[in-house]
Formats: structure tokens, sequence, C-alpha cells
């Protein structure tokens, strides 16, 4: 961007710590940021088509393609391996996240319990009372200190996105929009990286998608390049098998919006809001919570779905190893382990 003269190194800085600091797809909204930055709202809106419809078609295709395969035995095997890599994958995320946001006692008893709280009540009202909930204990704990001064406390905060954002995630409570209210919901709320969409997602879809469909789903995303949230488009192409296309571009459009929504109301006011102590309290909050619930997810669906045998545990473990220890390719370790869960099942 800077070559092109787009963006100077501080603006980009700038546009990196504002995707971070809302809820949503951190990488889009910082390519929708940035395509809005150049050409306003149109700008962004083709930077964000120009980053998503690779990934967005290759997971309708692959929805499509795998639904009349879950009898064939060399399916079963592939979808083993792949659930034996979420296993990895997500425990890989787990850890990175513990590290970054669980550094204070508090922060990791926030993680703890949010865990505990729900492996012993899931669902989707469980996890949003468990953010509301750390929400408010780092407001009050982890959001002391003195407020900073800034001259952005003269940028405005744009209403009108923010407006959008409010009513739609009201609307969705309220169970208004079909299928993509679970997704805007999903898109509202998560902080910390987009494996987080996986608890989110399984919570509100667990119900219309198999354990197997989901992780296959899950394991695609990571194997496919572009954003993690497409894998919104597998399960959106998964729920309405006859008609994927319409139903993977309705779960897409209703993960990405909230997101992109936000980043027009706080983009001229975001640094004002950031410094102020309660709120980063808050944020906090928030983002140990969300470790919590990703490694409550890590447990149930992940690990129970995929480790049902010592050698299976032995797979994954050796597989844990080759990422984060060897920190091998990706794609590597997706080969190995389709291949494995094709010889093994």
């Amino acid at each position: 961007m800077q070559s092109r003269g787009w963006l100077d190194e501080e603006a980009f800085a700038r546009l990196i710590a504002l995707s971070q600091f809302l809820p949503g797809p951190g990488s889009s909204q910082l390519g929708f940021a940035i395509g809005c930055r150049r050409g306003g709202i149109l700008g962004g809106l083709l930077a964000f088509l120009g980053f998503t419809i690779p990934s967005f078609a290759i997971m309708v295709v692959i929805a499509s393609a795998t639904q009349a395969q879950d009898s064939q035995n060399w399916f079963s095997g592939l979808v083993q391996g792949l659930k034996w890599l979420a296993v990895v994958v997500v425990a890989d995320a787990t850890l990175s996240m513990f590290q970054s946001f669980c550094q204070s006692k508090l922060t990791t008893g926030l993680c703890v319990a949010t865990a505990a709280a729900l492996l012993t009540v899931p669902g989707l009202i469980a996890q949003f009372s468990c953010l509301i909930v750390a929400a408010c204990i780092g407001v009050y704990f982890l959001g002391k200190g003195n407020a900073q001064p800034s001259t952005a406390e003269r940028a405005k905060l744009r209403w009108i996105p923010l407006s959008i954002f409010t009513v739609l995630f009201i609307a969705t409570l309220l169970g208004i929009g079909g299928l993509a209210a679970g997704f805007y919901q999903a898109g509202s709320l998560v902080f910390g990286g987009g494996h987080v969409v996986l608890p989110l997602l399984q919570g509100g879809y667990s119900d219309s998608i198999s354990p197997d469909r989901f992780l296959l789903g899950y394991a695609s995303a990571q194997a496919v390049p572009g954003p993690m949230f497409t894998l919104a488009s597998f399960l959106g192409a998964e729920i309405s098998p006859g008609t994927p296309w319409l139903g993977g571009l309705i779960a897409t459009l209703g993960i990405f919006v909230p997101g992109f929504l936000l980043i027009l109301a706080f983009g001229d006011a975001w640094e004002t809001f950031a410094k102020r102590p309660k709120l980063a309290g808050a944020v906090a909050g928030i983002n140990a919570a969300v470790v919590g619930l990703l490694l409550a997810a890590l447990y149930q669906p992940v690990f129970v779905s995929a480790v049902k045998l010592p050698l299976h545990f032995a797979i994954v473990a050796v597989g844990f190893y080759a990422l984060r220890g060897l920190k091998l390719p990706l794609l590597v370790i997706v080969g190995s382990f389709a291949l494995a869960g094709a010889i093994i099942k």
C-alpha cells in the first residue's frame, strides 16, 4: 500500500489497531477500511469482494460437492483426518490467544470460569451471558486508570451505521432475519481472531448441522486461502442444500456486515474510545472470556468428535508438534492428516 502511495506506515498501523479493537473479521475489516480510504464505501466494498470471493466460491463448492459423499468410505476417512486437524488448529489458537489475553490472575480466571460455564451449560445464550459478564467485570477491575486526552476527541462518531448495526442486532435477537440472524450475531461478537467464530457458530447452528459436517467446514476454511469467516459460506450452503449459492451468500453477508458497519461508525473516532480506561477494560474482559469460549469448543465439539482412541490422540499430538514446534506449512499438515484419515479411518 505504501509503494502505491495509498497509505503511509502510520495510517496503516492505525487501521490495524482499529480492526483489532472492534469485533469482527480483522483482516477483512482492514481491507475494507483501506478500500474506504482509497475510494469511499464503494472502494471498501470492492476491496471486500476481491478479498473474499475466491474463498466464498471454494467453500460453497466444497459444501455442495461433499453433501452426497457422506456414505463413501474414502470420504469418511477424509473427514476423520480433517477432524484431527481441527483439534490441532483449535488447540494452537487457544494457546496463542491465552498467552496474549490472559496475562493476569483475573483474566486467567475469566477464561477458566467461561470455559467451565459453557461446558456445564452449553448454548448461544450462555455464550452471550459470559461475554456480557466478562465485559462488566473488565469495566470495574481491568479499566482502572486516568483517561488520556486526545485530539481525536473532536472526531465525530458516525451514528447512521452505528444505528443500523444496533437495529439489526436487536432484530436478530428477536428472531428476525432468518438464516442471516445467527451469522450476524456471531459477526457482532467475535473478539480475538477468526477462530472464535467456531464456538459462536457451533452454538447457534448445532441443531442444523452435524458435528462432522461442521468440522469439515472448519478444517476446509483453514486450508482455503482467504478469511476464516468464510466458514459461514460453507455453513450457509449446508443449511440450504436446495439453493447452496444463495444460502452461502446470505450467511457470508450476515457475518461480515456487522464488522463493516462498526468500521464505518468508529473509523474517525476510535482512538478516543480506545483510550478510555473503562472501555479498554471491557475489551480486555471480553478477550479473556473468548479464550475460555474457544477452550470449551476445543473439548466439545472438536475433541470429543475427533479423538476416540489412544491412536487418535497420538496423531493429534504429533500434528500439534508439527504445527507449533516444527512450524510446518499448514497445507502440508492438511495433506498429511487427510492421508492418515484415509488409511486409518
